[in-house]
């Protein structure tokens, strides 16, 4: 059986940041009621920001048992601990620092002042072990219920570039220098290691990003737009605002709301 893909729109950012915090904690739910426990791959950027605010403000926050959520990244720029551009800053304010987790189960990736110092590709085989480390048997990587990601304008996600050498890993984890977008240094799950979650969902708005949303959803290559590249084992959502989906095909899109 083939995963579904799917491609969502809602009519503003507001409204695809309520939709897609309500899908989140449905989701989270879901898995616990299934495994016991939920695991979730989170992602950095403003739109990503307001999901997570909508989570901690929504009436259902306490359905979800927030002490059997396992947290990861699916990018980090390698920034000191605490800085304000790191993706764990942000998740952290807007969600983590206001549900009861168990710390031992949020991990986030290295900073440039951690253990390993200003050595991205440590940091990124650091990452690595700690992901092999939770999986089960010989795998690589634990079992990722979901893995959420943005989309950039030239159709990056999580902070693999197109034609960059992480386009190109086949590794789970990679170092990434001289990245087009600031901060240059960064850590990044790699297209293997994201392809691997039941479900990925990828989530964007603007119209900035309409032209590369418009070629991964007709199939461009990973390398030349990594988002063409992702697909999850179950299920890939597109979730986008109406200004995002401005250059897609009426046929691609499932639902409009």
């Amino acid at each position: 059986m083939s995963a579904e893909h799917a491609v969502i729109v809602h009519a503003d950012a507001d409204l695809l940041a309520e939709a897609v915090a309500a899908r989140l904690t449905v989701k989270l739910i879901d898995a616990q009621s299934a495994r016991g426990s939920a695991s979730v791959v989170l992602t950095g950027g403003r739109v990503a920001a307001a999901v997570y605010r909508a989570v901690a403000a929504s009436p259902a926050l306490g359905a979800v048992d927030w002490s059997r959520v396992d947290v990861w990244w699916g990018d980090e720029r390698f920034l000191p601990a605490g800085h304000p551009d790191r993706n764990e800053t942000q998740a952290r304010q807007a969600l983590l620092d206001l549900v009861p987790l168990d710390p031992a189960r949020v991990r986030p990736m290295a900073p440039s002042d951690g253990p390993d110092g200003d050595d991205p590709e440590a940091a990124a085989a650091r990452y690595a072990a700690q992901l092999a480390r939770v999986a089960e048997g010989s795998a690589d990587l634990p079992y990722f219920d979901l893995v959420l990601l943005g989309v950039g304008e030239d159709g990056h996600v999580a902070s693999v570039f197109p034609e960059q050498p992480a386009a190109y890993e086949t590794r789970p984890v990679a170092a990434v220098r001289g990245a087009p977008k600031p901060p240059p240094v960064r850590i990044t799950l790699t297209l293997p290691a994201i392809n691997t979650a039941d479900e990925v969902w990828l989530i964007a708005t603007g119209p900035g990003k309409a032209a590369a949303i418009g070629m991964a959803v007709s199939g461009a290559g990973a390398v030349q737009v990594p988002a063409g590249g992702v697909e999850g084992v179950g299920r890939t959502l597109w979730l986008l605002d109406r200004a995002a989906a401005a250059q897609l095909p009426a046929k691609a899109v499932s639902l409009r709301s």
